[in-house]
């Protein structure tokens, strides 16, 4: 297809992968909502989205192109889930924009072309690049989240091995353990191979016991990182109890109240959604991905590469049913 004139002779676009950016559906890394994933990429948000393509010209540059015929990169996508083939060739005049460089990984090539390199077109503008892995900060964060969301039993098998997919409150789960390694969310896996401090889990323990006993405790499932909170409870707890001893980290009880403060106070489009199945809420320094009928996963802007497990109980099913309504909403 003829993308846009990137070069006088080299315009040709040989589309690798691509991606939708919807209102429902949009890769997490550009944004924490679809209107901020639009911005990103200097698109204007439209109702009905864009399609993203991404490939290579016959001189081997990165390009990104922004179609308006989401149905289009929609069927394309649904096809090669399926193993079959299909060509991506929108109509001229549905190009909304043709931007140098990807903005995500991209681990497959054109054969017979030169290696992908950014284009040499000052005209063009800055190259789009993926986040760097390297470092940890909001891209990473949404980047792991996405990750988490796109294989969730994996993650979730490893996470916590021998919890089940039950509702009752008593279900317990295990310590986290260590994920396998994956490039597309390598500081997850990277920072859960690092040991807890030395004496950590003892002076929760140790804590745990002094705390005076909670009513809801007795039917909230202990889990590695957190106990959930329900959405009566959550803004009045950081003021008016201490966190339960189950919640390791104060973000995790943050990142359920922001959660929850957007069944008050809708936000923008994007910010709660589903993907793949999974529940996907996002915030200020906050991620979450979830399942309606399991436990959630928390990750934070503060705790890089940290994957913080969610226990389900008698609290985090509403929460989950009540943003999953949300998602569904109309716009």
């Amino acid at each position: 297809m003829a993308a846009a004139d990137h070069t006088d002779e080299d315009d040709e676009l040989f589309v690798l992968t691509a991606a939708m950016l919807t209102p429902e559906r949009f890769p997490g890394v550009l944004g924490d909502d679809y209107p901020a994933a639009c911005a990103h990429l200097g698109l204007t948000p439209l109702t009905d989205g864009y399609g993203l393509m991404f490939g290579q010209d016959g001189s081997g540059a990165r390009w990104t192109v922004a179609t308006t015929d989401a149905a289009m990169v929609a069927c394309a996508l649904a096809a090669w889930d399926c193993g079959l083939e299909y060509e991506l060739a929108p109509d001229e005049d549905t190009l909304a924009a043709s931007l140098p460089g990807w903005p995500l990984p991209v681990a497959v090539s054109v054969p017979g072309i030169p290696a992908p390199h950014d284009p040499v077109d000052e005209t063009a503008g800055p190259a789009l690049t993926p986040p760097d892995v390297s470092v940890w900060g909001p891209p990473q964060r949404r980047l792991g989240a996405d990750e988490i969301a796109a294989r969730w039993y994996e993650w979730r098998d490893q996470l916590m091995p021998t919890a089940t997919q039950e509702t009752d409150a008593e279900t317990e789960s295990t310590p986290e353990t260590e994920p396998e390694a994956d490039s597309a969310a390598a500081p997850v896996e990277q920072e859960q191979r690092e040991a807890p401090a030395p004496g950590q889990d003892a002076e929760e323990a140790e804590e745990a016991e002094a705390a005076p006993p909670d009513p809801a405790e007795d039917e909230t499932p202990a889990t590695p990182a957190a106990a959930p909170v329900t959405p009566a409870e959550a803004p009045a707890a950081s003021h008016e109890a201490a966190p339960r001893p189950s919640i390791s980290h104060g973000g995790i009880r943050r990142a359920l109240q922001g959660a929850e403060e957007y069944l008050r106070t809708p936000p923008p489009p994007g910010r709660v959604r589903t993907t793949g199945g999974s529940l996907r809420a996002d915030g200020p320094g906050w991620s979450l991905v979830a399942r309606a009928d399991d436990v959630a996963f928390v990750l934070l802007d503060e705790a890089p590469g940290e994957v913080l497990p969610v226990g389900r109980g008698p609290a985090l099913p509403p929460l989950l049913e009540a943003l999953g309504k949300l998602a569904s909403a109309p716009s």
